[in-house]
């Protein structure tokens, strides 16, 4: 058994904001749990080819777009989505203040990722 305070852990800058990574791969519980922050305003191009996510929203306002324009989700506190096939996708925070999930990665990550956002695909890992 053990405890992991958020305020107490080193943030990852993802791309678009910040990454809590308070599960990770040498925690051996075969999955990644992270408090997510993504900066207001902001766009990014996601894909996770090797990880399935799911996403929680605790505050803020924002939606996810699949690449192929196919599924638009509106995210405010309360809903969840998922991300069961890889999907490619535009992760867009609202334009008046930062939005934050408390995200689930399958299998777990090592906890040192980042985006590469400046690219013309979209970021993955």
């Amino acid at each position: 058994m053990f405890a992991r305070e958020r305020d107490k852990t080193e943030p990852v800058h993802w791309g678009n904001g910040l990454s809590y990574r308070l599960l990770v791969e040498t925690d051996q519980m075969g999955f990644t749990v992270c408090h997510t922050v993504v900066e207001a305003g902001t766009k990014s191009r996601l894909e996770y080819r090797r990880h399935l996510e799911a996403c929680y929203c605790i505050k803020g306002s924002g939606r996810v777009e699949a690449a192929d324009g196919s599924a638009v989700i509106d995210v405010v506190p309360g809903v969840l989505y998922a991300l069961d096939e890889h999907d490619a996708h535009f992760l867009i925070a609202s334009p008046d203040e930062d939005l934050e999930l408390i995200s689930v990665f399958n299998p777990p990550l090592r906890g040192d990722e980042r985006h590469s956002l400046d690219s013309d695909g979209f970021s993955q890992y």
